[in-house]
């Protein structure tokens, strides 16, 4: 299954389960558990089509960014394959041309923009990404909202190591 079409039905899904504003057109997602600053959600199907972790942020700056509802996930798809693909739900939708970044300590990663999420461009570099969430504190997403302003959402990677077990032994 594309990326695009993934998405959409992760979407779709954390939507039914409320960790979105919108319409619901998905199955039911039930969350199964939470670990420190992380919580695991997975559909109804047996084998599971899909599971993902998501946390929100521990502090954003500006105190007054428009980024409500922001939220990074690590999805998995195990049907296709797919153990850990990491997105970030921003909250706004970002100033046209303008780069996402993703840190953790000294490691930066460079992501993209649709509409108000963010994603990493290959698979390669979602897989150092998680590895260094997993390794990490905490992650610093910087992206830049349609009136020109900074906006760094910070997360806590308290009990990701954990969650990440938890996730593949459910899912896979």
């Amino acid at each position: 299954m594309a990326l695009c079409q993934r998405v959409t039905i992760f979407f779709s899904c954390a939507v039914a389960a409320g960790l979105l504003a919108a319409p619901a057109y998905a199955q039911d997602v039930s969350k199964l558990t939470s670990i420190v600053d992380w919580s695991l959600y997975t559909d109804s199907e047996k084998p599971h089509a899909f599971c993902f972790l998501t946390s929100t942020p521990k502090s954003s700056t500006p105190a007054n960014a428009g980024s409500d509802g922001a939220r990074v996930y690590i999805s998995a798809w195990p049907k296709e394959g797919v153990k850990a693909e990491p997105s970030v739900r921003l909250g706004f939708a970002t100033k046209k041309g303008s780069e996402i970044t993703a840190a953790i300590g000294a490691q930066s990663f460079t992501l993209f923009a649709d509409k108000e999420r963010a994603y990493v461009a290959d698979a390669t570099s979602e897989l150092k990404l998680v590895e260094a969430m997993r390794k990490g504190s905490k992650l610093a997403v910087t992206a830049t909202d349609p009136s020109g302003t900074s906006v760094t959402d910070t997360y806590s990677l308290a009990g990701l190591g954990q969650a990440m077990q938890e996730l593949q032994s459910t899912c896979f």
